[in-house]
């Protein structure tokens, strides 16, 4: 990733036509002045990987119980929503306008869909997704959190998922959820040979067992768009990163807690898309999260242990640059033509940024200043 727009700043101006960035020595009449104070501007994250059917956002908080394994906080999970009064569109909504205030601009989003719940956090998400499309991209994941083989008539869901709402097929740990590489994979990849959508495939299985599934995973990629999230299993394990890069397989990493972290200079030096995101916000799984991208490039700095002005400002391309890549959006580099969508912030460099985790002063989208200070200005269309 390039990371000269990071590196090499100068004061300029920025002008906007039509929601793009356009030569600033020509200003045509009627140009409406936003004075930017000097802040810098950077392009707006991405939240490559949130999950919003599930957040307390704006709710009473929630006390957690512990859990020892993966299996007790999936149980943790349905217990606990089991017990949530306020629907998956306002929790999910409250999320979406706190993320957009702090300059978020797009969002893949996974969501459970199974038999217990149907089609109703889709649905949810959807609906909150919609009444912000002026604000925020959604891109919904329908996401077999209780399993996919394990759970039967999850598989047949996920594809009615893709008429409902839904965006991308997701799957979960072929071997430690649900114990079949193989089977797994098939209905994965069946799926998305029958409809076209891409697979984002939450990978939490460590040592040979995750590395295993890695390799399956990218000889069956082919045609197919292909991300494995989490994948902490390579997070010291470099022998796959050509072989993911050929098979066009990207990652995802949320630098959470006490889990791996994937290497962000490794991986983007093979050629590895590479993308962030906030995982669980303030949900039965983890009392953390906020949903900004600028903190949590600097989560992901701090646990890659980056030290210089490059280094910093590769962790905000990952989550900038590798974030629209993944979702399909058209690069932000403030270069004329390129989108207005961009945030300024009170910094004089992007490692500084990073550091601080300031709240931009501005947010703009498509040209249009929807921000100030951490606050929406408007909610209408």
């Amino acid at each position: 990733m390039d990371s000269v727009l990071f590196t090499h700043i100068r004061p300029h101006d920025l002008l906007v036509v039509d929601g793009r960035i356009a030569d600033p020595s020509t200003r045509p009449e009627n140009t409406v002045i936003v004075d930017g104070g000097g802040a810098l501007a950077l392009p707006a994250p991405v939240d490559a990987h949130i999950h919003p059917d599930k957040t307390t956002w704006g709710q009473p908080w929630l006390s957690r119980t512990p859990a020892r394994t993966l299996r007790d906080l999936i149980e943790g999970d349905v217990k606990a929503r089991a017990g949530m009064t306020a629907s998956v569109a306002e929790r999910a909504g409250a999320l979406m306008d706190s993320a957009v205030a702090r300059g978020t601009r797009a969002w893949r989003a996974h969501v459970d869909v199974a038999p217990e719940y149907g089609l109703a956090n889709v649905h949810g998400v959807r609906e909150a997704a919609e009444a912000r499309r002026h604000l925020l991209d959604v891109q919904i994941v329908a996401f077999p959190q209780l399993g996919l083989l394990t759970s039967p008539g999850t598989a047949e869901l996920m594809e009615r998922a893709l008429d409902e709402g839904a965006d991308v097929i997701g799957g979960l740990d072929p071997l430690g959820i649900d114990g079949d590489l193989h089977g797994h994979l098939d209905v994965l990849f069946g799926l998305a040979e029958r409809t076209g959508a891409p697979l984002d495939i939450h990978l939490h299985d460590g040592g040979e067992q995750g590395l295993a599934q890695v390799r399956e995973i990218a000889r069956r990629a082919g045609g197919t768009r292909v991300t494995i999230s989490h994948a902490f299993c390579l997070a010291d394990a470099r022998e796959l990163d050509d072989l993911l890069a050929q098979a066009g397989v990207a990652l995802t990493t949320c630098a959470l807690g006490a889990d791996p972290v994937l290497p962000v200079g490794p991986l983007t030096a093979a050629g590895v898309l590479l993308a962030a995101g906030s995982d669980g916000v303030r949900d039965p799984w983890t009392p953390f999260g906020d949903g900004d991208m600028i903190a949590r490039a600097h989560l992901l700095a701090y646990r890659t242990d980056a030290r210089t002005d490059e280094e910093l400002a590769a962790c905000y391309a990952v989550a900038a640059h590798g974030g629209a890549e993944l979702l399909g959006l058209e690069r932000v580099d403030l270069k004329a033509g390129d989108p207005a969508d961009f945030v300024l912030v009170p910094a004089a460099s992007v490692a500084e940024a990073v550091v601080d985790r300031p709240t931009p002063l501005f947010v703009v989208r498509g040209g249009a200043v929807i921000a100030r200070d951490g606050r929406l200005l408007e909610r209408s269309p």
